[in-house]
């Protein structure tokens, strides 16, 4: 990873969650929290209510294929919906998971 200065990292302002999530993963993202101080126990968290809900719920980072007229649907449905495409794809995914763990009737 290429090292960057404490001092040059800042968050940017993000036009959307899409480009928000794209600069985390990206190497200037990861640098960004690679340079964070550990904050005390019970220190309030602050900066992007994306990471927070992120961390918070301890989600892992994964790489996903999917075809794309399926990104593109959802996509769609995420717009109508007013969330972000990521967010329509995590819940599918929960609502899927939770429904195959039900018993069989």
């Amino acid at each position: 990873m290429k090292k960057v200065k404490t001092a040059q990292l800042k968050v940017p302002r993000f036009a959307s969650e899409d480009a928000e999530a794209d600069w985390w993963a990206s190497a200037e993202g990861r640098a960004f929290l690679a340079a964070q101080p550990a904050k005390p126990a019970g220190t309030v968290q602050t900066g992007s209510k994306l990471v927070a809900r992120l961390v918070k719920a301890g989600t892992v980072q994964i790489a996903l294929r999917l075809p794309s007229p399926d990104l593109d649907k959802a996509r769609r449905i995420a717009e109508r919906k007013g969330i972000g495409y990521q967010t329509l794809l995590k819940m599918l995914v929960h609502e899927g998971l939770e429904r195959m763990d039900r018993p069989a009737i």
